[in-house]
């Protein structure tokens, strides 16, 4: 099962990356949402994907036995949902709020603070 997960997380990191060397704004913004989803399932992925010994410690012991999955990562993704969530709702709200003002989503339109024609530098001083 750990091949399969393995060739999911490189499809989740070429669709990310080719989302994210976009120049619009939304692109960017889903390639970097399937760019936090594909570090999870690599998390998910390293912590062994096992049904047989669920990672709880049986009474008597002191450490899981050899062949549970570990816990660590299942933690570290529920934590990383709520932070990638949380971030892809402020990339939401202000890629929204830069259309409302600039009126596109490109972000080659979008420089408005450059100048068309920058000066050139002084030759000397």
């Amino acid at each position: 099962m750990e091949p399969l997960f393995a060739i999911l997380v490189g499809l989740f990191f070429t669709a990310a990356v080719y989302l994210m060397l976009s120049k619009f704004s939304i692109r960017i913004m889903l390639g970097i949402a399937i760019l936090g989803n594909a570090v999870n399932l690599l998390l998910f992925t390293s912590g062994r994907l096992t049904r047989e010994v669920p990672p709880i410690i049986p009474d008597g012991l002191d450490a899981l036995p050899s062949g549970a999955a570990n816990p660590l990562p299942q933690a570290l993704i529920l934590t990383a949902i709520v932070i990638s969530f949380s971030l892809l709702a402020f990339l939401l709200v202000l890629t929204y709020r830069a259309y409302q003002d600039i009126g596109t989503d490109n972000t080659d339109d979008m420089r408005v603070a450059e100048p068309d024609q920058p000066t050139p530098p002084p030759v000397g001083y």
